[in-house]
């Protein structure tokens, strides 16, 4: 009897401890859903093709990338948010007024509303990802996500 108790406590001391390691609620945006999102969001459809092709260079469409820089830096989410400006780690800050972690969920909209900030001051050349493999190349087709 004595065995069959620790090994449910153990049990339970396992399950709790997995529990505890899960990561924050995170997505990988696939295109046409992503294409639906941001359309919703006020950005114009004659943009979204660089805004999908941005976002596919600096994340993959991972919500929960996080990346620190050789400038001690890090840059957070789907749009990579760079700290140094736009955020703060651990508390609001930045021109964006938001702790930077809060890029790192599922929960993209406070994301797009920095990004926009962050297009309307710098444009996509903010995003060397965008600047290396969208600026004056082929973008992403997104025609068969209107449908």
């Amino acid at each position: 009897m004595a065995f069959r108790t620790n090994f449910i406590i153990i049990g339970c001391v396992f399950l709790l401890l997995s529990m505890h390691s899960v990561p924050t609620e995170a997505k990988v945006y696939q295109k046409c859903p992503l294409v639906k999102l941001l359309d919703g969001q006020q950005i114009s459809r004659t943009l979204i093709s660089n805004w999908i092709c941005m976002i596919n260079a600096e994340s993959g469409g991972d919500t929960s990338k996080e990346v620190t820089l050789d400038n001690k830096t890090t840059s957070y989410g789907i749009f990579q948010i760079n700290s140094k400006e736009w955020c703060r780690a651990g508390r609001k800050g930045g021109k964006c007024n938001t702790n930077c972690e809060a890029f790192l969920n599922d929960d993209i909209s406070d994301d797009i509303d920095c990004a926009k900030l962050i297009y309307k001051d710098q444009g996509f050349s903010y995003w060397k990802g965008w600047v290396n493999k969208c600026k004056q190349k082929p973008l992403p087709d997104i025609s068969m996500c209107w449908k």
